[in-house]
């Protein structure tokens, strides 16, 4: 069994222009905004949901981007929209958020 029930990665990575990357996206506020709002849904630590940091996925021209285990899931996003769509429907629901799948 998993240490936790959602493991999700935000791919934070970083590089000079003109290459893309998830940094330039906006993915390091993303991330935090995640970890915020997994925390006041009282989701967080064992047994639960760990929203962390990654470095480079290898994903970045198809970013943002953010991969949810134990399910290898990834996904792109926009906005907080996307983001609070991703943690209500997947990481709480169990259910595969199709418009945002990369």
């Amino acid at each position: 069994m998993s240490y936790y029930r959602r493991h999700v990665f935000f791919c934070c990575n970083k590089r000079d222009p003109p290459e893309r990357c998830c940094a330039a996206s906006g993915a390091v506020e993303m991330q935090k905004y995640a970890k915020e709002r997994i925390k006041a849904l009282g989701l967080a630590g064992k047994g639960e949901v760990r929203i962390n940091k990654a470095g480079c996925l290898d994903r970045c021209e198809e970013g943002p981007v953010v991969v949810v285990y134990p399910d290898a899931i990834w996904y792109t996003y926009v906005d907080r929209h996307d983001i609070d769509e991703i943690i209500d429907l997947h990481v709480v629901g169990g259910k595969v958020v199709e418009r945002l799948l990369i």
